[in-house]
């Protein structure tokens, strides 16, 4: 019984991180619950986790829906989620940190496209922290999934 239930939370662990990290938002720390993207990158791509696709494509439009992106995470996603399908160069599971410098590229990137939508210095400097705080918390984030999720 007890293994069950060890089994079973170590299975659902990326997805009450996601669900977790995106209502936890707050406006400076946590802003429309963008760390979500952390478990969202890490059990898609790093580490696979069977049926999260639908689930991150699913909390990548919630995300857009705090943010008031017309469906730019969720397009962002799949468009990378089609990139690493395609392609056999770069194995993210072998990557040392959990993949944090392709985590950095895809974040960087998107959260670049994203400021200078309309852009200001007040958006520039807001998403240089934003880049900075996420960059920063992704290998905790991702040594906690892991850690919970190792199968021992």
């Amino acid at each position: 019984m007890k293994y069950n239930i060890l089994k079973f939370f170590r299975a659902a662990f990326p997805f009450i991180a996601v669900i977790a990290l995106w209502r936890l938002s707050v406006a400076f720390w946590n802003p429309a619950g963008i760390l979500a993207i952390i478990p969202i990158f890490y059990s898609s791509f790093v580490k696979p986790v069977p049926w999260f696709a639908p689930f991150a494509v699913l909390f990548c439009f919630l995300i857009d829906y705090r943010f008031d992106s017309l469906i730019f995470w969720t397009a962002i996603y799949c468009i990378f989620y089609a990139i690493n399908g395609f392609q056999n160069f770069v194995d993210l599971s072998r990557l040392d940190k959990n993949a944090l410098d392709v985590f950095m590229i895809f974040f960087g990137v998107s959260i670049l496209i994203l400021s200078l939508t309309h852009f200001n210095v007040q958006n520039l400097l807001r998403a240089g922290w934003l880049f900075a705080w996420v960059s920063t918390l992704y290998i905790p984030i991702t040594a906690l999934i892991k850690g919970v999720c190792d199968d021992r």
